[in-house]
C-alpha cells in the first residue's frame, strides 16, 4: 500500500492532527517499550495506510492513539444493513481497525500483528450520525494483545461490545523467511 501522509491528514479530527501517543512504554510494562518516536511513526503509518481500504471506504478516521486505548468514529450512514441500520459487521470492522493498531503500538517497531479472533455483542441500533469506538489494552504480552472495544453512539449509549484477540509475529505471514507461513524456522 502507499505510504503517502497524506491519508493521515485527512483523517485527522476537526482542528488538528490525530491525538498521538505521548509517553513510552506500554501496559504489559517490561515485556514491551515501544519509544515515543516509534509509536508517533507506526500510528502515522497505520494511518496513512489505510488510503483506499475498507477503512478508507467505511470513513473510519483515528482520533486518538497508544498502546493502551485508541479512539476512532465511523458514520453510520453509508454503513447500513437494509432496514437502514448501522451494520453489525461494519461495528466489528471499526473494532478491528481500533484493536489492531492499539495493538501494532504494543507490538512496536519491526513487528506485525494480525487478528485472530473477534466477537461482537450489538445491544442497540444507530440509525443516524456516527459512532465513535475506544479500543482499551486488556491484555498485552510478547505474542497475544487482546483488546476490549466499546462502540457508542452520539448520545454515549452502548451500541456495540467487542473483543479483539491479535498476534503479534516478526514477519508477515507469507512473504519468506524464517517465521513466515509455510517456511520452517532455523535449527538450533
Amino acid at each position: 500500500m502507499p505510504g503517502c501522509l497524506a491519508g493521515a491528514a485527512r483523517r485527522a479530527p476537526p482542528g488538528g492532527r490525530p491525538k498521538l501517543p505521548s509517553a513510552a512504554g506500554g501496559a504489559a510494562g517490561p515485556e514491551v517499550a515501544v519509544d515515543r518516536d516509534s509509536a508517533r511513526r507506526i500510528t502515522e503509518e497505520y494511518i496513512a495506510r489505510t488510503k483506499d481500504t475498507l477503512v478508507d471506504r467505511m470513513g473510519i478516521r483515528i482520533l486518538e492513539a497508544t498502546a493502551q486505548r485508541v479512539v476512532g468514529t465511523m458514520p453510520v450512514t453509508g454503513n447500513t444493513q437494509p432496514l437502514g441500520l448501522l451494520h453489525g459487521g461494519a461495528s466489528c470492522v471499526l473494532a478491528e481497525t481500533l484493536g489492531s493498531l492499539g495493538s501494532a503500538l504494543h507490538a512496536g517497531p519491526d513487528r506485525i500483528t494480525v487478528g485472530i479472533e473477534i466477537s461482537a455483542t450489538h445491544h442497540r441500533a444507530a440509525a443516524a450520525g456516527q459512532v465513535t469506538g475506544i479500543a482499551s489494552l486488556l491484555h498485552g504480552g510478547r505474542t497475544i494483545t487482546t483488546y476490549e472495544i466499546v462502540i457508542s453512539d452520539e448520545q454515549e449509549r452502548r451500541v456495540c461490545t467487542s473483543r479483539l484477540t491479535c498476534m503479534l509475529m516478526d514477519r508477515v505471514p507469507g512473504r519468506g523467511g524464517p517465521g513466515a507461513a509455510g517456511e520452517a524456522p532455523p535449527r538450533r
